[in-house]
């Protein structure tokens, strides 16, 4: 019987401008079994730095946030950074949110009041997919 190797922590970044909303998710997140949060940003500038700096496997990415927006900064990181899951978090669903936040590189669209088990899903759904390491060049 061959063995399963064993699941990786999922490394999450929190981007959003509402502190409550950061603790509630912190919350939440800390609860779950693999995945830990490494960093909260408060705006779309400070989200992009801090994905140089920490590299986590996915951003959950305010879409609305004062300054450099999350799309703005989704597009930022996704240009750079390809290899870290983004995933949109909106009140909204209208107005072409979703399109717009989609076309700058996100890698799934949520929005706030839908299901705690989307959330999870589309976190969970980063240790399915192949992360490249940053650090491996092409010979």
């Amino acid at each position: 019987m061959a063995q399963e190797e064993p699941r990786r922590t999922i490394r999450v970044l929190l981007a959003d401008d509402h502190k409550l909303v950061r603790h509630a998710i912190v919350l939440l997140l800390d609860r779950q079994p693999g995945i830990e949060v490494i960093g909260e940003a408060g705006d779309g500038t400070e989200a992009v730095r801090m994905a140089r700096e920490l590299d986590p496997d996915v951003i959950l990415m305010d879409v609305s946030m004062p300054g450099m927006s999350g799309t703005e900064a989704t597009r930022c990181i996704k240009a750079e950074l390809p290899h870290i899951r983004v995933i949109g978090l909106s009140m909204h669903d209208m107005d072409g949110v979703r399109e717009r936040m989609m076309s700058a590189g996100a890698d799934a669209y949520l929005t706030k009041d839908g299901q705690v088990e989307a959330l999870l899903a589309a976190i969970y759904q980063t240790q399915n997919a192949d992360r490249p390491s940053p650090d491996s060049a092409d010979p």
